[in-house]
């Protein structure tokens, strides 16, 4: 299981919050640099108890370390909360993660579009009535809703963080890109991608959020002193 050493983030985050640019940096107003506290041990055998499947390393040692949510790219990391005694993420789109398959393997390991599968859009030139292009319109939505909306599609996927437009970012727990961050680009029609360092290779959490914490430091200002 790969860990990480994130005791330098919570200092980090800190001068971000003081730096003179902090207000720049894209969501800073939504997460105001503050994290949650960090998941217990046994809060974390809770959770993953409940969800079946052992978050991947780099999560879970953020979970432990740094905190269960809060300060993070774009709008925040969505922050785990234990509602009438279950554990799921809050924040907007987290309903995205299906907590009943995150133990069913997200299938793909490279990008998909699944818009590609819908048909093109009725002509109302094709049709003789009114109603009847009406009818068939109703149709195509349905099926484009059924693709592109398919629960199968984001099993085994932990969404954790919305990037504005209904775009989001999520994690692999389960399958054979498990631990990788994907994007989730439904709203704009553009599919499901995996996350790349500048070398191609895929990103894990880890490597995620410390691009989005360098990126940070660029923008507002703030010293970066490596611990």
């Amino acid at each position: 299981m790969t860990e990480h050493d994130w005791s330098d983030v919570r200092e980090r985050l800190a001068r971000l919050a003081a730096a003179p640019a902090a207000g720049e940096v894209f969501g800073a107003g939504a997460h105001e640099w503050v994290v949650e506290p960090p998941l217990t041990p046994a809060e974390l055998a809770e959770v993953e108890s409940q969800l079946r499947v052992e978050l991947p390393g780099e999560y879970r040692s953020f979970l432990l370390q740094v905190g269960r949510g809060g300060a993070g790219p774009a709008y925040g990391l969505f922050g785990l909360r234990r509602v009438d005694g279950r554990w799921t993420w809050d924040g907007d789109g987290s309903d995205l993660t299906a907590l009943a398959t995150l133990d069913q393997p997200f299938p793909f390991t490279e990008a998909f579009n699944q818009a590609d599968g819908v048909p093109e859009m009725p002509d109302a030139d094709d049709f003789d009535s009114t109603e009847e292009y009406e009818a068939a319109e109703q149709a195509w939505w349905e099926r484009h809703d059924a693709v592109m909306y398919d629960p199968a599609l984001s099993v085994g996927l932990i969404y954790l963080c919305h990037r504005g437009c209904a775009l989001r970012d999520a994690l692999v727990v389960s399958g054979p890109a498990r631990g990788t961050m994907w994007s989730d680009g439904t709203a704009e029609e553009s599919g499901f991608e995996p996350l790349l360092d500048a070398d191609g290779t895929p990103l894990g959490f880890a490597g995620w959020y410390r691009h989005w914490l360098d990126q940070a430091t660029t923008t507002a200002g703030a010293d970066h002193h490596a611990t």
